[in-house]
């Protein structure tokens, strides 16, 4: 695609530096791959917010990406796009909507949304609905709603609603719906079936106090989904879902120095040689947790600290999104901040700014271990130094709503950039060849 040189006035936002020249911001991460570019800083074209970006394999072998797309996050015009690449990731269609408002309207927002493709080359995309009612944050509380195409994208289906089970984590009345978010791409990781782990957020009605008043300490738990019928290309309605980790068996982790308040979110599901499923999630205790199924995710260990090893050092994590994904043959990589939240001038509540740069840590399967996936030395991988971007203040930050997808032989793994640019980069065996995992575990 043709990016757009666009200046923005110079300003500054007390010491903080911002962004002068698109030009030059878009290649701060170093990039390989431009998939979206916005039009504006100043947020008039309606398409300064960019995240949570899924990139996956259409049915025609295909890149294809949807996102969620907004003025800025929680905007009231928040929408899923959908595009695809005819040239392996090289350039992109422009995005067109698919579900929520196409602006300039507002209202019924469309969030998080998530793909799937079935045998028969159906790509259903899951999303949240906003009927218009506020629980816990505008952007979490809504409906299961979905949509399909038989095409590869080109058409898709009249929007229709998947039923959610209710939990003792959601709001009393039946007429608030659930706060809830699927982070990452399913994959099928349980039986065949696609699987996911998803936060959701305690209800306002329900939840301790937070004990600070800063959204990272809003209460929130994570369970787990299969979908079960999907190959059979139901309609979305008639989509059955097993909710799995429910209630009382919900992965919790206690807030610093309140070990009621559970806050642990966004899982990231990646499955082991010897078939377990090894979940790791964002806390805010300064470091990533994890979790393991030994029955295709039905049930979950209590959630433990992230390290490189047994009785090795916790990785340092502020409350992020830190995603694991396969790379094959018992292989792995995390990218994470290498920091428990205090970075520079910043605090672990600074979450606009606070959340870069990023590492990457090569991980690998041991055999009998507690923990079993060990973690070579972090790499820096990335950073945009800091500076300011988007819409109003706009954010600095490099948080991984990310995906990753393996084209063609190809690790790629695909971000946004400070919730503003659509990028991708190339893990390459070079990148990872001086990452060394202990193979004895530490005393």
């Amino acid at each position: 695609m043709v990016y757009f040189g666009i200046f923005a006035v110079e300003v500054t936002v007390g010491s903080l530096p911002i962004a002068k020249s698109i030009d030059v911001e878009l290649q701060r991460t170093k990039p390989d791959f431009v998939v979206y570019v916005p039009r504006s800083i100043d947020g008039s074209t309606f398409d300064t917010g960019n995240e949570h970006f899924m990139v996956f394999e259409g049915p025609d072998e295909r890149l294809k990406a949807i996102w969620t797309q907004s003025t800025y996050e929680g905007h009231p015009d928040q929408r899923i796009v959908f595009s695809e690449s005819h040239d392996d990731g090289m350039t992109w269609t422009p995005p067109k909507v698919i579900a929520g408002p196409t602006p300039p309207a507002k209202g019924n927002m469309a969030s998080w949304g998530f793909p799937m493709v079935t045998k028969s080359g159906r790509i259903y995309v899951i999303y949240s609905k906003h009927i218009g009612v506020n629980d816990v944050f505008t952007h979490t509380t809504g409906l299961m709603a979905g949509i399909y195409s038989d095409d590869g994208g080109k058409t898709w289906s009249s929007e229709q609603i998947i039923p959610m089970r209710r939990s003792k984590w959601d709001h009393t009345s039946a007429n608030i719906p659930a706060n809830w978010i699927v982070w990452q791409k399913p994959e099928r990781l349980s039986e065949g079936k696609y699987f996911i782990g998803f936060t959701r957020w305690v209800s306002s009605a329900v939840r301790h106090p937070p004990p600070v008043n800063h959204w990272t300490a809003c209460e929130s738990v994570v369970e787990f989904m299969r979908f079960e019928n999907l190959d059979d290309d139901p309609e979305v309605k008639d989509i059955q879902i097993s909710w799995y980790a429910c209630d009382d068996e919900a992965l919790r982790v206690g807030f610093p120095g309140h070990p009621d308040v559970s806050v642990v979110q966004e899982p990231s599901i990646v499955q082991l040689p010897d078939g377990r499923l090894f979940a790791v999630m964002r806390t805010a205790r300064g470091s990533p947790y994890y979790s393991v199924s030994e029955d295709k995710g039905r049930t979950w260990s209590q959630p433990k600290v992230l390290r490189y090893q047994d009785n090795g050092k916790p990785l340092l994590h502020p409350c992020s999104p830190c995603p694991i994904y396969s790379i094959g043959e018992g292989k792995y990589i995390i990218l994470f901040h290498n920091h428990d939240g205090h970075f520079q001038k910043f605090g672990p509540f600074d979450t606009l700014y606070h959340r870069r740069p990023v590492y990457i840590a090569l991980g690998e399967y041991r055999q009998g271990a507690q923990q079993p996936i060990w973690f070579s030395q972090p790499k820096f991988f990335m950073d945009n130094d800091g500076i300011s971007l988007g819409y109003g203040k706009g954010r600095a930050d490099l948080s991984m709503y990310s995906s990753l997808t393996i084209h063609k032989g190809s690790i790629l793994l695909w971000y946004p950039d400070r919730k503003f640019f659509l990028l991708g980069k190339r893990i390459t065996p070079e990148l990872l060849q001086d990452l060394h995992i202990p193979l004895k575990g530490a005393k």
